[in-house]
């Protein structure tokens, strides 16, 4: 061991490195505390007396002289922090889409939201059920996004609204409209001309209204998110700037957001707008990449994952109360602005459900309750008292009383005593599309050319012989031989036996779609119904009858005024009602429309007549094959 070296008045070289590495050992390596992204993450118990907050002056009634929206600020010794008119400001959200609740709970909903405590309610715009064919838009009924934001006002919640085009959001293709699929040429979520021209047609109609009901304008749609989690797709870079111009250009400004992974949100930001991440839980490490983008902005969490979505086959997932707690508390303790996906879930309606493709195609459930901070139902949870004590915590003044329980009824027991076979509907569909291949849904020449959106569609053929039969069904296909069922193809079983026969007979396949893939680069190629040929013994087959069975309202309608569809009728009736715009359709699965008892019993010859007239038409169909093809 040598002896200790001498000191010397000159800088040495060591001194030098010493004062140049200094501010990165202070701020990056000093191990007593972890200094992460410019916000403080400290190992600290949570004070016993966190600050309190007065925003009751911060509401859309009660802010009236309006100079600034959402603003950001930064000090020394503290993280960044968001700002309404000067007041530092927490943005506390919650999401409740308007169109998977009944308009007639939309109030209780976003009472219970504003009781527990949140300030900003969120919602996506599901292009597909705004534009249901192109240039017809429907913001009526449930999907009126108008009155919901106006109502929010009411109540006292800000807004954050996440127009798209693409939503995700477990929505079938993502909220895009299946009428895309059309153009073999088009590419979604890029630039396009196919899709960026129907893009510009969609916000032509859609931002004037609700550019009118931003904040500067006395509205109270605080922060606007463009597009959606573009981060993972990331197939055009000039994608989302176009799509902040096309926002801007139309009257939308204040705070522009993004939102993506904690890990995509590099590719997902836009210059100049404001980044905000997903996540599931609080964790330091989350935020690293969020930090090299802005370090001197505050942290939102866009979507706060308190539960998750089901498919069909998959258990119920749930996120314990305690988990949410942890998470909740860190946020708050830090100053972190977050919104709980999802504070009330819903309810899928008819066919707006989308879908997962990882190991195999599921289906997005037709409840979407989420393990929600509301139930499906609207019910309290554990969750909902456990944040409205947080928040409590950090409020000067009291909460508003929590809204009564919603009313539940008890009805008396329905006798199901009539149904109308499938075979028997088919004359009263839309008149079918005949075709020498098949067709696959979204191509049908129905709809003003739009295709079929939703729903099942039935393929009729005549064969004379039994074989292998091989078809690509999108997504499951029941298939029978006349009448009789003789088993299930699917997007990954393509194959299946059909018996011999010794005569010509009608196969049919029954195909339904459970819904299109609603994330990943697997929204190009969504198509549904049969794709491609269908052959036999590797033989393609030909002359197609194809039916479309979407199950709209209008399908009801189009049924004689007898008795025997009266019953039926009024069953439509009062779901149109209660479902609005998505009608009947709500009924999931396979189809069998059911007549209550307490309906007038149908006459058995009216019935009968309904049979007779579905048999002569599919010997009808048969005959026509065969003298067409100089068949016997």
């Amino acid at each position: 061991m040598g002896s200790p070296p001498r000191s010397s008045p000159r800088l040495s070289w060591r001194r030098v490195l010493c004062v140049l590495f200094l501010p990165f050992v202070s701020s990056g390596f000093a191990p007593p505390a972890k200094y992460r992204n410019n916000f403080i993450f400290e190992r600290r118990k949570l004070p016993p007396n966190p600050r309190r907050f007065d925003w009751s002056h911060l509401t859309p009634r009660e802010l009236k002289n309006r100079s600034q929206g959402i603003q950001t600020e930064e000090r020394a010794g503290r993280n960044p922090y968001f700002t309404l008119e000067g007041h530092e400001f927490l943005i506390l959200g919650g999401s409740v889409h308007y169109f998977r609740v009944p308009r007639a709970s939309w109030r209780d909903r976003l009472l219970k939201l504003r009781a527990c405590g949140f300030n900003t309610v969120t919602t996506y715009v599901p292009w597909n059920l705004h534009e249901p064919e192109r240039g017809t838009f429907d913001f009526s009924g449930n999907l009126d996004l108008e009155a919901f934001i106006l109502l929010a006002e009411e109540v006292g919640l800000w807004v954050i609204l996440r127009p798209g085009p693409y939503i995700c959001s477990e929505m079938d293709l993502g909220g895009l409209p299946s009428w895309l699929l059309q153009d073999p040429t088009s590419q979604l979520r890029t630039t396009n001309r196919s899709f960026v021209n129907a893009v510009n047609k969609y916000f032509d109609h859609l931002i004037p209204r609700v550019a009118l009901l931003q904040y500067l304008q006395g509205g109270p749609i605080i922060a606007v998110q463009v597009e959606n989690e573009y981060g993972f797709f990331y197939k055009d870079e000039a994608y989302m700037p176009y799509l902040l111009q096309a926002l801007q250009q139309r009257g939308i400004g204040g705070l522009l957001l993004t939102a993506d992974s904690t890990e995509e949100v590099m590719r997902g930001h836009i210059k100049g707008v404001l980044a905000s991440i997903n996540m599931k839980g609080f964790k330091v490490d989350s935020f690293k990449h969020l930090y090299k983008l802005q370090r001197h902005k505050p942290i939102l969490i866009m979507e706060f994952w308190v539960g998750w979505f089901d498919t069909w086959g998959i258990d119920h997932r749930v996120m314990g109360v305690n988990e949410v707690e942890k998470s909740v508390s860190e946020f708050i303790r830090y100053g972190i602005s977050f919104n709980v996906y999802m504070f009330h879930g819903g309810t899928n309606f008819g066919f707006m459900n989308g879908a997962t493709s990882f190991e195999k195609h599921r289906g997005v459930t037709t409840s979407y309750d989420y393990d929600a901070v509301l139930t499906e139902a609207g019910d309290y949870t554990a969750k909902y008292f456990m944040l409205r004590s947080l928040f409590e915590s950090i409020l000067v003044r009291p909460l508003p009383p929590v809204p009564s329980p919603t009313p539940k009824a008890v009805y008396p027991s329905l006798k199901l005593s009539h149904y109308l076979p499938l075979w028997e509907a088919l004359p009263y569909l839309q008149r079918p599309v005949t075709s020498n291949v098949p067709i696959n849904m979204e191509n049908l020449p129905i709809n003003n050319g739009n295709g079929q959106s939703f729903g099942f569609v039935l393929y009729e053929m005549t064969i004379c012989s039994g074989g292998r039969l091989h078809a690509n069904a999108q997504d499951e296909a029941q298939v029978f031989l006349n009448e009789t069922s003789l088993g299930i193809l699917t997007d990954v079983y393509r194959d299946i036996d059909i018996p011999p026969i010794t005569e010509c007979q009608l196969l049919r396949i029954l195909v339904e779609n459970q819904g299109r893939v609603n994330f990943s680069w697997k929204i190009q190629n969504q198509r549904k119904g049969l794709i491609g040929p269908v052959t036999l013994d590797k033989i393609p087959l030909n002359w197609f009858t194809i039916y479309s069975l979407e199950l709209k309202t209008q399908f009801f309608k189009k049924t004689p005024s007898s008795s025997c569809s009266a019953g039926i009728a009024g069953v439509c009736s009062s779901m149109d009602e209660t479902l609005g715009a998505t009608g009947i359709s709500g009924l999931r699965k396979r189809f069998t429309c059911l007549a209550p008892g307490s309906s007038p019993a149908p006459t058995r010859s009216s019935c009968s007549r309904r049979r007779r007239a579905a048999r002569a038409s599919t010997a009808q169909t048969s005959a026509a094959f065969k003298s067409l093809h100089g068949l016997q």
